[in-house]
């Protein structure tokens, strides 16, 4: 994906960027593939609002992804590539052999009329899926499986890959893009490359209103506010927080405070990111 420029013809414009959408050969999605899911501004089935800042945007089609790549021993062609709202990456419509039709994070250099496969008997090439077991050491790999059958749940993101480092009996070392390093039981499936569309990052808003397409609300500052509202607030002009450490709305240590849950995977973690 490249990038495209815009002119400082106001301040907004200034300094922004945009993709050129080069890669996408298809604007509008796949019918049969698509579902209408109503916005719920970061409130859960309760009406409370369990993640700020979240509200209004453009609408959006939800597109059906599949994760599992469960469709073993038949081959599909790729027909489109197109734009997905609701993610980082690109996404591909695959066309398979006996008809059906399905939607696959579209990794790099995949291309329209590209041919993928997923099974025990696929070739190593991007956008086929095969277990961890029979992928060789070194690969780099999207779309990984934690438990057999659940479908891909990490490495999904724009641009990233995981590395296959080593296979330990029933496990496989994994190296996350966070430079986590974790094992993972060889017969979980994932999918050979790298996600495409590596430039995402790269890309700069330039102004409010591009942000508010997405859906993401403004974000005040704690001392810009009351003592009352947040911890940071109060005082005379620009003051310091008047803390040894900043705090969360709430009072909550926010440097140093460990909010991860102790779950039943933690022992699976060979090296934690950044450690």
């Amino acid at each position: 994906m490249a990038l495209k420029i815009f002119k400082p013809t106001s301040p907004g414009r200034r300094g922004a960027s945009g993709s050129t959408f080069e890669e996408i050969t298809r604007n509008r999605p796949e019918k049969s593939l698509v579902v209408s899911v109503k916005k719920n501004a970061g409130r859960n089935f309760r009406g409370v609002i369990t993640c700020r800042h979240r509200g209004g945007g453009s609408r959006q089609l939800i597109r059906i992804i599949d994760f599992k790549r469960d469709k073993t021993d038949v081959p599909g062609k790729v027909a489109t590539i197109e734009y997905d709202p609701n993610r980082t990456a690109n996404i591909a419509l695959i066309h398979y052999a006996d008809g059906e039709k399905r939607y696959i994070l579209a990794p790099l250099g995949l291309k329209v009329g590209d041919t993928i496969v997923s099974g025990e008997n696929a070739e190593i090439r991007p956008g086929n899926t095969l277990p961890l077991k029979l992928i060789p050491t070194g690969t780099m790999i999207h779309n990984i499986e934690l438990v057999r059958g659940r479908g891909g749940q990490i490495v999904r993101s724009a641009g990233v890959a995981a590395q296959l480092m080593v296979r330990e009996g029933e496990y496989t070392l994994l190296r996350l893009p966070s430079g986590e390093m974790r094992r993972v039981p060889s017969v979980c499936y994932a999918t050979i490359g790298q996600v495409g569309n590596i430039d995402y990052n790269t890309i700069k808003l330039g102004k409010a209103g591009r942000r508010r397409l997405k859906g993401w609300r403004p974000d005040v500052r704690g001392s810009a506010m009351t003592p009352r509202d947040h911890p940071h607030g109060g005082g005379e002009g620009k003051s310091p927080i008047g803390l040894p450490g900043p705090k969360s709305p709430w009072g909550k240590p926010t440097l140093g405070y460990k909010t991860r849950r102790r779950t039943v995977s933690d022992k699976l973690i060979v090296k934690r990111r950044g450690g």
